[in-house]
């Protein structure tokens, strides 16, 4: 109804003149501004459908996320992924359509209107326009006041985008919010994301979260004092010449569950799993929902605080205390950042530089002929500049890799892909979704890709240690509503020299931001001093959290909510303090924070 109020006080100057005046240009007007509306109204409706099945969601704040994104890229993403070159059409039917019904009926109103007016004269007949206009002015006040109150006649009973989600089914909830309203509901978040959605920390609650973080009951005036850790280990001897940090484009964790076993699009690092060198925990998060907050958090290991810290490079007179390059150096390690996308993605080139890595590299670095997407080349081609490409000298070196992400271009007939079979493994329902097909195809490519890599580089420079994850989840599933722990978790796999099976303990729990101390203490010399946020997963590690969600070993729950509802994914005995799991969750929010706005000093 809000939606409707805002469509008709576009309108509503002219419908009077042209009600009330009969001018032409009144007209012209009129009919210019509702088909704008019609039109605009139209091609959302249409690009709902492919937006919802992407984010299980209507238009949320990913569409300001796009506005950094590149728009030759997105353009292309349309027209291969999204069927813009039919869509489009559809939508210019559809308002082409509504429009000519509404030309049809307001000629109808005003020729039969106009007539009574100039034919009518006094008396009775008179008396009939007059209260046909009173009619319409109560018509419009009472809807004005629908509009006003979101279809209800009072501030109290109002219903807005915040409080409209009142059933358990997502695509009902999301159904409930036409575009209008969904729109507003991501101008809305993305405010609140541009003022960090809210946060505004005191000192005093960032020393009180710091201490609760660090276990130390001291107080400090220097955050530095709360991150401040000392390596364990090391428990990889002598220290690895190679390590690895493999972020994989929408590589979830589902796919490596024993009852997708049958999909066979995870086998390559299932083989890795299975080794004597690998050690593997499913119950890991992203350090938010998209790539972005991925590569913020394995930069900077820091939480996601809805900070967009790539924009943030001109303002950056150093390294982040925690930020991962600069301590990989202090061991001697030389830094590099491979990218298979363009260097101007989210201003990538600029933010892992001014984040202290040495060297980086994307696809202008890369072979002309390497084949790809717009968003990047494919991941055998960016393994191969790696795998040729990196010298003997001593390094740590993260790969972001884009294959697995839309349009979905690859011939996988030419790579080998077992369609019919995994066509089979479908439920019933699904096994004439071809894009869903395609989509799993290209998981499949993606980990046959991987596996192959790290055999290789293990065959290379079998002193080397590789710590894969996904960049985030959410983008596929083989269910029409997959579980939340299906559809968000990731997996983290370490595979290499030294790796035994059970360093990370069943149970293991963590995100982005824990791989950094996890490595520390696996290849730093005894009592070296690092900076983290996150703790390492080879100690006690019971509770991972984003700025979404919380996870432990046995439930998952999201913390944007009024009460926190955790869904139960694993029975087991240990059950980890719903309030010591969402403290745990604001401290890494505030502390990280409270770093990237006002650096270290807290009073």
């Amino acid at each position: 109804m809000q939606t409707v109020g805002w469509l008709v006080l576009c309108i509503f100057p002219f419908f009077f003149g042209t009600w009330f005046f009969y001018k032409k240009r009144f007209c012209l007007g009129l009919n210019s501004i509702i088909f704008g509306e019609i039109l605009l109204a139209s091609i959302l409706f249409v690009a709902r459908f492919p937006f919802y099945r992407t984010y299980h969601s209507g238009y949320n704040q990913m569409l300001f996320t796009g506005m950094h994104e590149d728009w030759y890229a997105l353009f292309w993403t349309f027209i291969e992924q999204y069927s813009l070159a039919t869509r489009l059409p559809e939508a210019l039917l559809l308002a082409g359509g509504i429009y000519l019904g509404w030309c049809f009926c307001l000629k109808q109103v005003l020729r039969r209107h106009f007539t009574a007016i100039f034919s009518y004269g006094v008396g009775k007949k008179m008396a009939n326009v007059w209260v046909e206009y009173t009619l319409l002015l109560v018509a419009v006040f009472v809807l004005g006041r629908l509009s006003l109150f979101n279809g209800s006649w009072s501030w109290q009973h109002q219903i807005n985008w915040e409080n409209s989600g009142i059933t358990n089914d997502n695509l009902l909830n999301e159904a409930i919010l036409d575009d209008g309203q969904a729109i507003y509901r991501a101008y809305r978040i993305k405010e609140r994301h541009d003022a960090c959605n809210g946060l505004s920390y005191t000192p005093q609650m960032v020393q009180n979260l710091g201490m609760f973080l660090s276990g130390k009951k001291e107080r400090n005036n220097d955050l530095a004092f709360y991150l401040r850790k000392e390596a364990k280990g090391p428990y990889i001897q002598p220290a690895p010449k190679h390590i690895f940090l493999i972020v994989s484009e929408s590589y979830a964790n589902w796919p490596l569950l024993p009852q997708y076993a049958n999909f066979h699009i995870a086998d390559g690092m299932k083989k890795i799993i299975a080794q004597s060198d690998t050690a593997y925990s499913p119950f890991f998060l992203p350090n938010g929902s998209s790539t972005v907050n991925a590569l913020m958090g394995v930069v900077t290991n820091l939480a996601d605080a809805n900070l967009y810290l790539t924009t943030m490079t001109a303002q950056m007179k150093k390294p982040y205390l925690t930020a991962a390059a600069p301590q990989w150096e202090k061991l001697g390690y030389q830094t590099n950042f491979y990218y298979a996308g363009p260097a101007t993605w989210e201003n990538i080139g600029k933010f892992t530089k001014a984040q202290g890595f040495q060297h980086f590299y994307s696809r202008g670095d890369l072979p002309s002929n390497s084949a790809g997407s717009v968003w990047g080349v494919d991941d055998e081609y960016l393994y191969r500049y790696v795998l040729e490409h990196l010298g003997a000298q001593k390094s740590f070196t993260v790969i972001l890799n884009v294959s697995n992400h839309s349009p979905f271009s690859l011939d996988l007939k030419s790579k080998g892909f077992p369609a019919a079979q995994v066509r089979a493994a479908l439920p019933k329902e699904q096994r004439n979704n071809e894009l869903l097909l395609r989509e799993l195809g290209h998981f499949w490519y993606a980990d046959k890709m991987l596996s192959q890599f790290i055999t290789a580089m293990k065959a290379k420079y079998p002193d080397s240690i590789f710590v894969i994850v996904g960049d985030h989840a959410d983008r596929y599933n083989v269910e029409n509503v997959p579980t939340m722990y299906h559809r968000y978790a990731i997996p983290i796999i370490i595979t290499g020299k030294g790796v035994k099976k059970d360093m990370l303990k069943g149970g293991t729990v963590g995100s982005q931001i824990d791989i950094f101390p996890t490595l520390m203490d696996l290849v730093a010399p005894h009592a070296f001093t690092y900076y983290s946020v996150g703790h390492s997963l080879l100690q006690k590690s019971e509770v991972a959290a984003n700025y979404a969600f919380v996870l432990t070993d046995n439930y998952i729950g999201k913390t944007d909510t009024e009460k926190f509802a955790p869904h139960y994914f694993a029975p087991n005995n240990r059950h980890l303090p719903y309030r010591e799991a969402l403290e745990y969750a604001s401290a890494i929010r505030a502390v990280s924070w409270w770093l990237a706005q006002h650096g270290t000093k807290l009073f």
